[in-house]
């Protein structure tokens, strides 16, 4: 019978592009003034079709986006027909479009400057005129001197208003530029009426102060603004500026000064005392102190030497290092080190969804309230020119900037922050989390303890040597980078002692391993994989608990088949971090418990957490458990992170509330957690939770104070109590108030 081949469907294309891994992309958006604009572009980039999600950022002015069968140029066109200019952000390029994007800020803000001294220039006489009003001195100029110094202000410099309140329009959205530009032009044209119809001889009461001294405030607010959010841009700046432009190059035995961008994989660059490393690699000559603290936060200088990893970034202090390149461009640790603070600076915490939800329908909502309260001072006062003035400061007052602005703004500062002290925090989901976390959940190896074991006592069987425990226990592990393993086979190298053949090998996950040495079948792990093979031998069992008691771990190595037996213990000791007693104790003193999950024996792991005071044990867990236990903690009501090195730690740092690695472990640990922490101090965690705990309480201050500003001014202008002059000061105040609140997390530090 034949068959004939199935043409794909739509479905099955759908299918098969859904199963692969969503594309990501990082766009640059120009234009954007307010929380209302935030939500315009992110329903513009939802709309685009294969989008699964998209976060746009106001402080960073960036957008990113993720979704199957999309591409730039599409993102790009959906931002622009809302009235933005979008442009996508190249990864490979992250350093140098960072540069530019600095200086091109700095000229920014030169002009808005420019444009700022001018507008006060021309208001000034303005502000004098209505001051000596008060006072009694009638120093205002002439009406049409007025006009002439109000309409430069109304229509060139606060033209952006115009073209901003337009595209929104456009549209079918309001923005805070809609407001302004409703706002000064009915001030402007109410005062432009008056002066046109006044009697000769007569000069009204003209309004031409409000409109000008309210653009004025305005581009004042805005340049504050824009010069607070440029510094929280500082540490990524600062990391960007880590990496070298030259690379000396060791090629057919000469040294040349090359573009770090030409340095290849496998490159023998050259780094002279006092340089910075440009490359990540390993030391293949010389030796010397390296200066990380710029990449973990760690003040001390770092011994390499031959073999020694290095990180471009760092300072080469003294000694002359020949380093083998392994990493080059965007793979370095530097530049994943930068792509994450930046896409946690980029990312949309879910507090601040809300906040755009209230956004979406703010400006509908204030216009309403400006219109009814224009029509209720005209029909009880029936008096235009109040109505209008009253109209107008509603419409000031209410510019949701300040919303727009506190959220991003403090998680910009407190991540960029915590990344100077080695916390690298990926989104800013799990920085929100963080800050309601509970329970601490530390595994024990390599986190709580140096995770460098060796071997403390070697307890052979009656009737069997000491020496073929050894060599029999090296033996078998000489396939294996467990620590334990690479324990025993150095102490193995320093009493002499070759290894034989291992065949057979197999890893018995959890428990041990087992294979085949000189001809005999032989398991070694822990007491239960004896158990579960029906071996024991009391004499070592009693011995065994004895040094488990003190904290050791202990393997056990069997024989099986016909001579079954157990031949013997190995013992091994870890050296608990010099720091970890005084980590466990900043938890406590935040009211977190400290719990431990460890596959060691219950003795090894009961005399660790009583010498660091840990308050709950959980041991003899298997590596797939451990995430049971971090899902028995979630059942209990508490907020779980789980701290972790490993490969068989992923599990559970998935399944934690926030996950924290140890750069010092496994790339998988690091791509599954939330944090990563540059260095193996566990300090670095309650340091951890200590920044996002006090972001959080930034970005709730911003949004508190934000409310604020407009519930209580909105209220007051509607009757009559805020000129809008004061509601315009009061608008700007409300945007540089929150971003300079949020700057002062730039005095963070971990223990502070």
């Amino acid at each position: 019978m034949a068959y004939a081949a199935a043409t794909p469907t739509t479905d099955d294309t759908a299918l098969k592009s859904s199963a692969l891994p969503p594309a990501e992309f990082d766009l640059a958006v120009e234009g954007m003034t307010c929380a209302s604009c935030v939500g315009r572009v992110e329903k513009a980039l939802k709309r685009v079709p294969g989008v699964t999600d998209a976060a746009v950022n106001l402080a960073t002015e960036r957008a990113h986006v993720t979704g199957h069968g999309i591409d730039a140029e599409t993102l790009v066109a959906a931002v622009d027909r809302t009235g933005f200019h979008a442009s996508p952000i190249v990864e490979d390029q992250t350093a140098l479009a960072g540069s530019a994007a600095a200086d091109e800020a700095a000229v920014r803000q030169r002009r808005e400057l420019v444009k700022l001294l001018i507008a006060a220039a021309l208001s000034l006489p303005l502000v004098v005129g209505m001051i000596g009003d008060l006072v009694g001195l009638h120093v205002m100029p002439p009406g049409w001197l007025q006009l002439a110094l109000a309409t430069p202000v109304q229509f060139w410099l606060g033209w952006r208003f115009y073209v901003a309140a337009f595209k929104a329009v456009r549209a079918g959205a309001g923005n805070m530029d809609l407001l302004v530009a409703i706002g000064t032009s009915a001030a402007w044209g109410l005062s432009t009426y008056l002066l046109l119809t006044a009697h000769p001889g007569h000069t009204p009461h003209l309004y031409y102060e409000a409109s000008a001294v309210l653009i004025t405030f305005i581009l004042l607010g805005k340049w504050l603004e824009s010069r607070a959010k440029g510094q929280t841009a500082t540490a990524i700046r600062a990391l960007m500026d880590l990496r070298p432009d030259k690379a000396r190059v060791r090629r057919d035995g000469v040294e040349r000064e090359i573009a770090v961008e030409r340095v290849r994989v496998g490159d023998i660059v050259v780094v002279r005392p006092g340089e910075r490393i440009p490359v990540d690699g390993k030391v293949v000559e010389g030796a010397g102190s390296v200066d990380e603290s710029m990449l973990t936060g760690e003040s001390l200088p770092v011994e390499k030497a031959e073999g020694g990893r290095v990180t471009g970034g760092s300072i080469n202090v003294d000694g002359l290092l020949t380093v083998e390149t392994l990493a080059v461009g965007h793979e370095t640790m530097l530049a994943r080190i930068v792509r994450m603070v930046e896409g946690a600076q980029a990312s949309k915490a879910p507090i601040q969804r809300t906040v755009d939800k209230v956004s979406a329908v703010f400006v509908p909502v204030v216009l309403v309230i400006a219109a009814l309260t224009f029509i209720g001072w005209w029909a009880v006062g029936g008096d235009l020119e109040a109505a209008i003035l009253t109209a107008v400061s509603v419409l000031v007052i209410a510019c949701p900037c300040a919303l727009g602005l506190a959220t991003p703004t403090a998680i910009m500062v407190g991540t960029g922050q915590a990344a100077r002290y080695g916390i690298l925090i990926k989104d800013a989901e799990a920085l929100e989390r963080a800050y309601a976390v509970t329970s601490v959940a530390f595994d024990k190896t390599g986190t709580l303890t140096e995770g460098k074991p060796r071997v403390t006592d070697l307890i052979a069987a009656p009737g069997f040597a000491e020496g073929d425990l050894l060599r029999l226990t090296a033996s078998l592990q000489q396939g294996s980078e467990h620590p334990l393993a690479q324990a025993v086979r150095a102490h193995a190298a320093t009493r002499g002692i070759e290894s034989s053949r291992l065949d057979g090998f197999k890893s018995l996950v959890g428990r041990g391993i087992s294979g085949i040495v000189d001809g005999r079948s032989l398991l070694l792990g822990a007491r239960r994989l004896m158990a579960e093979n029906g071996l024991s031998d009391g004499a070592l069992e009693t011995r065994g608990k004895e040094l488990e008691s003190q904290g050791r771990t202990v393997s056990w190595l069997a024989e099986t088949g016909p001579d079954a037996r157990v031949l013997g213990l190995v013992a091994f000791g870890d050296t608990v971090k010099q720091r970890a007693r005084e980590a466990v104790a900043g938890l406590h003193a935040r009211g977190i418990e400290a719990v431990m999950v460890t596959g060691d024996s219950a003795g090894a792991a009961n005399a660790v957490a009583q010498e660091l005071g840990i308050d709950r044990v959980f041991a003899e867990v298997l590596p797939g458990d451990k995430a049971d236990i971090v899902a028995r903690l979630k059942a209990e009501g508490k907020v779980v992170a789980m701290v972790g090195d490993g490969i068989n730690d992923a599990p559970a740092l998935a399944a934690a509330d926030v996950g924290i690695a140890m750069a010092t472990g496994t790339d998988v640990a690091m791509h599954t957690a939330g944090i990563t922490l540059m260095r193996g101090d566990p300090v670095l965690v309650s340091g951890a939770l200590d920044v996002s705990r006090r972001t959080y309480a930034k970005i709730r201050q911003g949004l508190f104070w934000a409310f604020a500003y407009n519930t209580i001014g909105i209220p007051l202008a509607v009757f009559g109590y805020l000129s809008p002059i004061l509601a315009g000061a009061a608008m700007a105040l409300s945007s540089v108030s929150v971003v300079a609140n949020a700057l002062t997390l730039r005095g963070w530090k971990p223990g502070k």
